[in-house]
């Protein structure tokens, strides 16, 4: 057990606070006023956490907080302060923390693939009667974006990126990807998979520090931005310019893009790898 004074932890959690609501206000905003943002707000509507829960502050398992009462509905009393109950919460996330593990370890275990040029977005709208961002334009007609998918192929290993696609672009897929395949066929060169290290961290929320949440976030934000710039959508008037995938000057800057985004996921996943670990240390005690 780990234990923070009264002063440390509310310092971390003011900073949390201020750290996240510079995306979850403008977010708010844009919800109130009924404006969609393409990038800015998928990661508030495509995953399910919400802005409140995103914004507050858990220290993650095995910490004591100091002189702390009240604290939250998941939280235990312990001599000198509070900590969460460990037991309650693992009753039911033992097989989550099970299966994130499996799934962590595998995608970390291979090695990354740099090839696919982000044609999952392009598959997305490929002979479509309507697309998934209707208020933004495309930047090229539909038979010209036929023209370069059945020209260059698809070959996307992420299911939730998979399922996505029009009826049309599946057969096109060189991949078969799966739910129950997931954890044999993820890489950590896809930039969903990368994106997705958010969604496997709250889910285990509150167990997981709020900083490691944030930090996935962050990356995932990114990688949303340039999942955008590729994809045949024209998002100039929102300040994005463009990555043309269809070109080989656009394709170079991407691997070199998705490269670096596997770079910075590396460790992420292998501090969320640490935590579902010392999560089943603790489930295998209590």
């Amino acid at each position: 057990m780990e234990t923070l004074d009264e002063q440390e932890w509310r310092r971390r959690a003011e900073a949390h606070e201020r750290r996240v609501r510079a995306w979850i206000d403008p977010h708010l905003s844009r919800r109130q006023a009924r404006r969609a943002h393409p990038v800015e707000d998928f990661l508030f509507t495509y995953y399910s956490f919400r802005p409140a829960r995103l914004r507050r502050w858990h220290p993650g398992a095995g910490v004591v907080l100091a002189g702390a009462s009240g604290f939250g509905p998941e939280y235990a009393d312990v001599p000198g302060g509070q900590r969460l109950d460990h037991a309650a919460l693992l009753e039911r996330r033992t097989a989550m923390v099970e299966w994130t593990a499996r799934l962590l370890r595998a995608t970390a275990g291979r090695g990354g693939q740099f090839g696919c040029f982000g044609m999952h977005e392009w598959a997305m709208v490929y002979k479509a009667d309507a697309v998934r961002h209707g208020g933004q334009p495309l930047r090229m007609a539909p038979a010209e974006i036929a023209r370069v998918v059945e020209a260059r192929g698809v070959r996307c290993s992420h299911f939730d990126a998979f399922r996505f696609f029009t009826e049309a672009a599946r057969p096109l897929n060189q991949l078969a990807p799966t739910r129950e395949r997931q954890a044999e066929m993820e890489q950590p060169g896809c930039l969903h998979a990368n994106m997705d290290l958010y969604k496997w961290a709250y889910k285990l929320s509150p167990l997981v520090p709020s900083e490691l949440i944030a930090d996935c976030f962050e990356l995932a934000r990114e990688i949303r931005e340039v999942d955008m710039r590729a994809s045949p959508y024209d998002l100039r008037e929102l300040g994005y310019r463009p990555i043309t995938i269809e070109t080989a000057a656009g394709r170079t800057e991407y691997a070199a893009l998705q490269k670096r985004f596997a770079e910075r996921a590396a460790p992420l996943r292998a501090r969320l790898l640490e935590v579902c670990e010392v999560l089943m240390e603790i489930d295998a005690r209590v």
